[in-house]
This record gives structure tokens, sequence and C-alpha cells, in this order.
């Protein structure tokens, strides 16, 4: 299960960026997952509550915004959003799209004390 490695980076990240502004506490975390991301959304949640512990991020609140697979037509330009992995235009049905939004993790905010 690579969530775990995936938790310990965003762990990391949260400390420094704390570290960064003086903060003693994360008291909320923020991230968007996207559906092509590769993470198991419950399986990242199971591994931030066990390694949170012992952080600056013990108490802190996860929140999980999962992003859709978002893509344009190269054919029509239809932009159109989906829940599951397909590479085809709902429009035009053309196989040639290009991913805008939906591969990646990031961290959107934290707030901190």
């Amino acid at each position: 299960m690579h969530e775990y490695s995936v938790v310990q980076a965003l762990l990391n990240q949260c400390e420094e960026v704390a570290a960064k502004n003086d903060a003693t506490k994360v008291l909320k975390i923020i991230v968007k997952i996207g559906v092509m991301a590769g993470i198991e959304i419950h399986l990242f949640e199971v591994a931030f509550d066990t390694f949170k512990e012992g952080t600056l991020c013990d108490e802190a609140e996860l929140i999980v915004n999962p992003q859709k697979l978002k893509l344009e037509c190269k054919e029509c330009g239809h932009v159109f959003e989906v829940d599951e992995v397909r590479y085809f235009c709902n429009e035009c049905e053309s196989l040639r799209v290009k991913v805008l939004d939906g591969e990646d993790m990031f961290l959107m905010s934290l707030e901190m004390k």
C-alpha cells in the first residue's frame, strides 16, 4: 500500500509549512485526490489516522475532496468530467482527449495555530 508513503510525505509537508509559519499545531488539512492519482481514499484516511500520532497533525481533521477526471476533446472541444477512468469524448466519442485534471493529489489548505 503506497498510501502509507503518501501520507508520510503529506505529514512531512504539513510540518514544514507549520515550521515556516511558526505554528505549533495543525488543526485541519484539506487535500484534493484525483480519480487517476492511484490513491484509495479509504486506505489513505486509515493511514493518516495511524501515522499522525506524535506529529503536529495529531489532532488535525483531514478533509479529502475527490476530484473527477476532467477531459477535453481534441476533436470537438467539449470539456467534461467523469467519475471513472475512461478516455473518450462523451459527445462525439473521439478517443483524442486531453486530461485537464484528476491525475494528482494536492494539499489545498492547512489551518494552523
